[in-house]
């Protein structure tokens, strides 16, 4: 029974993660290829004996070659190509090594579902060549690729752009083979007619009005010749290029609100790098209301809106039908801008029922206008159930008045008439009525005390020892 007992709680506990870690390497060690060792990230294969002969692969129902960050390649004389779709499933990687191997190829894709890769190092492998097409997509901080016998072409000039143009790659001893089998340093590497492109986007205004068409012209140039192509990201808007040699044309229609503040640029690009050409693209159109919800309390009360527009809005709230006052007490506050979209509140302090009551937002600019109306209810009335909604008297809605803000000032203060402190103010006048009847109250019960005490004292024997009032002197002497 003690033996049982010992067995369970945290001992137990510790020994079923044993197990399972027992488990987990089992799995991955079914799953690891030959010459190779496997963790649940990493794979690394070192030993020349008997060797891989392709690139490593995790068997898919053993193991999840998402999870793999590295993959270690040390002395594999017979692997020498990488092909488009063995590296594909490793979508974690983020270091690839391949050293002191026979490395003489890779495909033009292969890592183009490898995005988060960072660092690669072939050092000391059997690359001749070695395009910039396989990089182009990565954002790399490292890029190793010393001792490997380069032919001295056009085809690797990329490398020598990259290491000047980009400091964050650090500086290598990098060589080449001329055609007499000299090694020529990467550096000194001279290529006639191999240079980088140039692109020449002309454009005319790019302010243009919602549901226009523009259409956009650019010109490339270089040695070799560049490929001229257009990226214009995610915009929504219907689009189509046409590309003759070195010009090409792109021509937008029925362009969307959506698009303004997006950047198109048109693009060069060879052999030895690429140049681009760009604008932002600003689209004007009419204000539309997007978001209007009713008021929430936090520090103040709030009426939440999101608005759009270009040019900026000129915002005017109304209340209950009348332009509203605003002041310091209650006032338009935008707190987040995005471009052509605002996010704000109508923030009220201390709001009371005299606020209850329905409010408008009209946004308008030069192109149109757009208004949405909500109902508050702050608190109900004295004496009033709190969920009730009596018709409120027009009395209480008649000093509100005053000009629209422009969205990009919060607070207009041409009239210091805050619509909170209505009701503060009526509110005191009443507090104000309410201590006189009061007071007066407790003279009146005062006196009464008072008369019944005299009319007390006058039936009583001892009223004159006890309440003496007035004292008569004899007149004789």
């Amino acid at each position: 029974m003690s033996s049982w007992t010992r067995w369970h709680g945290p001992a137990m506990a510790r020994l079923w993660g044993f197990c399972w870690l027992i488990v987990g390497f089992w799995r991955a060690a079914l799953a690891c290829p030959t010459s190779c060792k496997c963790s649940a990230s990493r794979i690394w294969c070192s030993d020349p004996s008997p060797g891989i002969v392709a690139f490593p692969r995790l068997e898919p129902s053993t193991a999840d070659p998402e999870n793999i960050t590295e993959i270690y390649i040390a002395n594999q004389k017979r692997l020498e190509i990488i092909n488009e779709d063995d590296v594909e499933a490793y979508a974690g990687l983020k270091n690839l090594t391949i050293v002191d191997s026979g490395l003489k190829s890779v495909a033009h894709k292969a890592f183009l579902k490898n995005s988060n890769l960072q660092h690669i190092n072939f050092t000391r492998n059997k690359l001749t060549i070695l395009s910039r097409k396989h990089f182009r997509h990565l954002d790399l901080s490292e890029l190793i690729l010393v001792g490997n016998p380069f032919r001295c072409s056009c085809d690797i000039m990329w490398i020598k752009t990259l290491q000047e143009t980009k400091p964050s790659l650090e500086t290598q001893d990098l060589y080449c083979l001329d055609e007499n089998s000299k090694n020529i340093s990467l550096a000194n590497l001279q290529i006639p007619n191999c240079g980088l492109p140039s692109a020449n986007l002309a454009a005319p205004n790019l302010t243009v009005e919602e549901g226009k068409s523009i259409t956009l012209s650019c010109s490339v140039a270089g040695d070799p010749v560049p490929n001229l192509y257009w990226d214009v990201g995610n915009l929504v808007s219907k689009h189509m290029n046409e590309t003759s040699y070195t010009q090409g044309s792109l021509r937008i229609t029925n362009i969307s609100s959506d698009d303004s503040g997006k950047q198109i640029s048109c693009v060069a690009e060879n052999l030895v790098g690429e140049d681009q050409d760009s604008v932002n693209l600003t689209v004007h159109f009419a204000p539309t209301i997007t978001f209007l919800e009713s008021p929430t309390s936090d520090h103040h009360w709030c009426i939440p809106f999101t608005v759009k527009g270009n040019p900026k809005p000129a915002l005017q709230w109304f209340y209950n039908g009348a332009i509203l006052n605003e002041s310091k007490y209650i006032c338009t506050k935008i707190h987040v801008t995005n471009h052509t979209e605002y996010h704000g509140c109508l923030q009220l302090d201390n709001p009371t029922h005299m606020n209850n009551g329905d409010y408008k937002l009209v946004a308008k600019n030069e192109y149109g206008k757009d208004e949405k109306q909500i109902s508050a209810h702050f608190m109900g009335w004295p004496g009033i159930d709190d969920g009730a909604n009596p018709n409120y008297p027009d009395v209480i809605y008649e000093d509100y008045g005053t000009a629209a803000n422009d969205i990009g000032d919060t607070t207009n203060r041409s009239n210091e008439i805050p619509s909170t402190d209505v009701a503060d103010k009526t509110g005191r006048e009443h507090l104000s009525v309410y201590a006189v009847v009061v007071i007066a109250s407790v003279v009146g019960f005062c006196l009464l005390v008072m008369l019944f005490l005299l009319k007390l004292a006058r039936h009583s024997k001892f009223g004159m020892k006890g309440f003496v009032l007035f004292h008569k002197i004899p007149l004789d002497g």
